[in-house]
This record gives C-alpha cells, structure tokens and sequence, in this order.
C-alpha cells in the first residue's frame, strides 16, 4: 500500500532583504526524501515572503525573477510615506511589538502586485526550480526567521465545493478580509472542512467567472495597509515612486526634470527589463504596458482570481486549515459591482 503525503518543515536564514531562494538545492537532503511523490506543495506562513504561481515561474530562471520582481520593488519603494509605515497610529500594536515592528509596507504591496502565493504546487521534478521570494527578510541588519513547508504527494482528488455570497460594500475601491468574524465567511470555510475530515489537502477560493474588476490575495489585513496604501496604489500605481523622489521638488535646481518624470522613468527603465527577461520585447504586452502609466493599477499587478489554503496539522495537533499569524484571504475590488455580494467558489481537495 502506498504510503501517505510526506510533509516537511523547511527553516529559512534570509541573506539579504529582499533575496531569492532556490528551494531544490538549498534543501536537497529533504527533497531526496521526497524521491518517492510525483507532485510537492509549498507553504509559506508569510506576508512578505512567498511563491509565484508556476505558470509564470516555470518561464522564469532564479536570476530572471529576481528581475521580474525588481520591477515592483521600484513601484513600491523602501520608506516612502506609507500609511502602515506609521507605527504610532497602528492600534493593532501594543508598546512592545511598536519597538520591534518593522517598516514593510513596500514588502506587502510588492507581494499582492506582483501576485506572490502563500501555497502553490509544482512537479516534483529535480530539474525544475522552486523559489522562495522574501521581500523583507533582513530588519536593521538582522535576518529574520522564515518557516515553509513541503508536502510531497501522489495523487489529488476533490473532495467537495461550495459557493459563498461574500457582502462589498458600494465603494469602488475596497477590500474585504474573508476571516472578518462578523461575516462568517471564514467559520463557513473551516467547517466545510472539519466535515469533510481530510488530514492534507488545500482549499482552493476562486472568484466566479462573473466578477470582473475584482481580485484575491493573501496577506495581512491591517487598515492602514488595506484602507489607504493599497487604496491609494489601486488609484495611482505611481504614487509611492513619485514620492521617493519628492526631494526633488524641494530642491529643483538639483535635477533637470519633475519628479514624476524620473519616477516614470525609474519605472519604465526596471519593467522593460521585465519585459527582455519574459521574451515579451516588441510584443502585445509590451505596447499594453506602455499605457499602463495612464491606467489603473489593476490593469497591470499581477494580482489573481484564485488563491489556495493549505489544510493539514496544526501546531496544536488538530486539522484544519493552515494559516501564518497575520495571513488572511482577501477579496480586492477596483469598480463596484452590480450587485452587492461576489460570488466565491470554495474546493477542497485531498492530497494522497
């Protein structure tokens, strides 16, 4: 009888803040253990640190997705005014945590625009890569501790679905956090899955094919970060690189242009060179990007209409669904629907 999935811890030292790691290699002992599984699932129980959906990593080398994200990285500067960055108003910190709290809003908009996974699977095949992009693994000098997992497994199955109603409000702009205790959305999901009893698996949230202009993520729902910065991101996308470079305006004797022009500029120099890195030079995509600097944000993050959750143990013993400390699904909305509910497809599958 073939055994069940294998599942691993995975510890993780960041060598710089934002780095870019190779998980076959780095891990080659445990991924030798998993010779037997066909398929491997990665977890990561972070905000800031995560995976790319393979469709886009597969095109990709370690070098190039460096280069790839890169180019959020500029739209999303280290220091540049952001809301959740100012840790004297965050009510969600006690004096202790205010001390030690990092500045990483720039890591957070990074990882929902450039459309970084807490949970993807993959092949299990020793010539294809599996990296894990940290975006904030370095504080004042001090790596910080990264935890993912690592489940190898041979076949996966559906178990069960459901169709969730998940209430926005009439505001164009807006996010929703599916685990918001008042609308029950998040209690419906883990009792979807306690009653299905599976032991490993994920739980797969899509948006219905109907909803446009709309958008899920995983990430941290604290209000200046959701309410203002990534507001402000959905209506501008060039806001916080043009404030990186406000001291120009101070002083502008120093520069021979306006700010926005070298924020364009900074922009445009780092996304063409995520443009030769995809093979997309001269292409389609490429004229679509050169009018994104008139458009929405949305109409050019990489932010998607489906995320997966990891079901399996839990540090406490039980089964149910996996989650990081500050991880939650949100629901991200750029245009008010016609209606006052969207729709969310809820799959849970067994992983054996």
């Amino acid at each position: 009888m073939l055994g069940k999935p294998l599942d691993l811890m995975l510890e993780l030292a960041p060598r710089t803040r934002f780095d870019v790691v190779e998980l076959r290699s780095r891990f080659a002992a445990e991924h030798r253990a998993l010779t037997a599984f066909p398929r491997c699932l990665y977890w990561s129980s972070h905000t800031t640190a995560g995976f790319l959906d393979r469709s886009l990593a597969a095109r990709l080398s370690p070098e190039r997705i460096q280069t790839y994200v890169d180019a959020f990285r500029t739209v999303f500067p280290e220091g540049a005014g952001y809301e959740h960055d100012q840790l004297d108003r965050r009510d969600d910190l006690d004096p202790a945590q205010r001390a030690v709290e990092p500045k990483n809003a720039d890591s957070h908009l990074a990882f929902i625009a450039c459309g970084l996974r807490p949970c993807v699977t993959h092949p299990n095949r020793p010539d294809e890569p599996v990296c894990f992009v940290d975006l904030d693994g370095v504080v004042e000098g001090r790596p910080r501790r990264r935890l993912a997992r690592v489940i190898g497994f041979r076949s996966e199955r559906i178990v069960g679905s459901t169709r969730i109603e998940v209430p926005v409000s009439s505001h164009p702009i807006d996010s929703v956090n599916l685990k918001d205790p008042r609308l029950g959305i998040y209690d419906a999901m883990s009792d979807f899955v306690q009653q299905a009893g599976v032991e490993k698996g994920r739980l797969r949230i899509d948006l219905d094919p109907v909803e446009r202009h709309s958008a899920l993520t995983v990430n941290e729902f604290e209000t200046l970060l959701m309410r203002y910065d990534l507001a402000e991101v959905l209506h501008n996308p060039l806001r916080y690189v043009a404030e990186k470079y406000r001291h120009a305006m101070a002083n502008p004797r120093a520069v021979p242009a306006k700010t926005l022009g070298y924020a364009k500029y900074d922009f445009v120099r780092v996304l063409n060179q995520g443009l030769d890195t995809l093979g997309l030079r001269g292409s389609m995509v490429e004229k679509l990007v050169a009018r994104t600097l008139a458009v929405p944000a949305a109409r050019f993050f990489r932010m998607r209409r489906s995320v997966s959750l990891l079901v399996s143990e839990r540090p406490d013993g039980s089964h149910g669904i996996v989650e990081g400390t500050y991880q939650s699904p949100i629901l991200v909305q750029w245009r008010q629907p016609p209606r006052p509910t969207r729709l969310i497809d809820v799959t849970l599958t067994e992983l054996r």
